[in-house]
């Protein structure tokens, strides 16, 4: 990298601006809040740090290296990694992953942000290396770069799938399932009895891509019943594999568990079924289910709650037995009455699908088609930040 003249508060506002719009990315890419046009202006501004940074040359470097040292989180860390691999310096990108370490997954997460913005052709010397790595953490960077660029790596893929690191087993099965590669279903099916849960649940979900979800369908049901971390995935993909009345049923079921019974009504939009209004605003007015209840809320339509007066972020608002909760924003059950026994605000709203809906639907393209891979649906339109 080359010292190039720069004003210094401009590169340092753009290193700060990136890590920033990177994180706000991060949290809202697959969310139900934000959706692609949304995401696409987020990206726009985002591409303008970055490049500016990119311009500046070591200038933009070290400021991206101050603001890691200065706070060691996954935004800087991501923008420290474009830096490395926009320039393509072995011994810079090596320094970059063995800063990653200190953070953990959020580290790991970080690279994977910065790999899955890295155009192909930049990566290509590196990830040869990294899957043939001893390290582990390398060997996952290679499949992230497989993953986001959605490379088949041919019969390399059974040797990864067999890989001692569960990290890696897991991230292989991901890429076997969104790929359909069924000639290695059986490896995949073997992962349903892996060493750890986020390792089983990730083989559950692949079968199912790969047409098992009959033997998925018990892993999936003993994930959401001990691992609430992971049970909003596994309750998607269970109900998104089992036919309408039975899986309205088999919901009903962990409703009425109370472990279970949030993470159940969230799901309950899945079913698309807005018969359930009158239930959900009661939900609505339950401090331990109103979260939840807004979840479902944004399955059940296509339309830009954001635009709406629907949602609050202040808790207190809702009344004093509210006052604790800390998720946002929360649906108001007054408004969202009046908008419904209202007709929903009329028909002039323009179609808005979420980050969620267009993961969802892509899931389900999937599933429909055995022949259709799961496409990346994060990629999304490039709008001008000022739109």
């Amino acid at each position: 990298m080359q010292r190039i003249a720069s004003i210094a508060a401009m590169v340092d506002q753009h290193a700060s601006d990136a890590a920033f719009l990177w994180s706000r990315r991060r949290r809202e890419i697959d969310g139900p809040i934000l959706g692609e046009t949304d995401i696409g202006r987020i990206d726009q501004r985002l591409n303008a740090n970055l490049e500016g940074l990119m311009a500046s040359g070591k200038a933009g470097w070290e400021a991206a290296q101050a603001h890691f040292a200065d706070y060691a989180e996954p935004g800087e860390l991501f923008v420290l990694c474009v830096l490395a691999l926009h320039w393509g310096e072995a011994e810079t990108v090596t320094s970059v992953v063995d800063a990653a370490g200190t953070l953990g997954e959020d580290g790991a997460s970080g690279l994977s942000g910065a790999i899955a913005r890295t155009p192909r052709e930049n990566l290509s010397s590196f990830v040869a290396e990294w899957l043939d790595a001893r390290d582990a953490r390398l060997r996952g960077l290679g499949l992230a770069a497989l993953w986001h660029h959605r490379v088949d790596p041919g019969t390399r893929l059974g040797d990864l799938l067999g890989d001692p690191d569960s990290n890696i087993r897991r991230r292989a099965f991901r890429l076997a399932g969104g790929l359909k590669r069924r000639d290695v279903l059986p490896t995949v099916l073997g992962g349903l009895e892996g060493h750890t849960s986020k390792e089983r649940l990730i083989a559950a979900l692949a079968a199912c891509l790969l047409g098992q979800a009959r033997s998925a369908h018990p892993v999936l049901d003993q994930i959401v019943l001990a691992e609430p971390a992971l049970a909003p995935a596994a309750i998607e993909m269970r109900l998104l594999t089992t036919p309408l009345k039975a899986g309205k049923g088999w919901l009903q079921d962990r409703l009425k568990q109370p472990a279970l019974c949030a993470t159940a009504t969230a799901a309950i939009g899945l079913f698309g079924d807005r018969s359930v209004m009158p239930w959900l605003i009661a939900k609505m007015r339950e401090p331990e289910l109103v979260f939840a209840a807004g979840l479902a809320l944004r399955d059940l339509f296509e339309v830009d709650l954001n635009d709406t007066d629907l949602f609050t972020t202040d808790a207190a608002a809702l009344g004093k037995e509210f006052e604790s909760l800390t998720a946002s924003p929360l649906p108001v059950a007054d408004r969202v009455s009046a908008w419904w026994d209202g007709g929903c605000g009329g028909s002039n709203h323009e179609t808005f699908h979420s980050m969620r809906r267009l993961r969802l639907d892509a899931i389900r393209a999937a599933l429909a088609n055995p022949d259709t891979p799961l496409i990346d649906w994060r990629r999304t339109r490039r709008f001008p930040a000022w739109m």
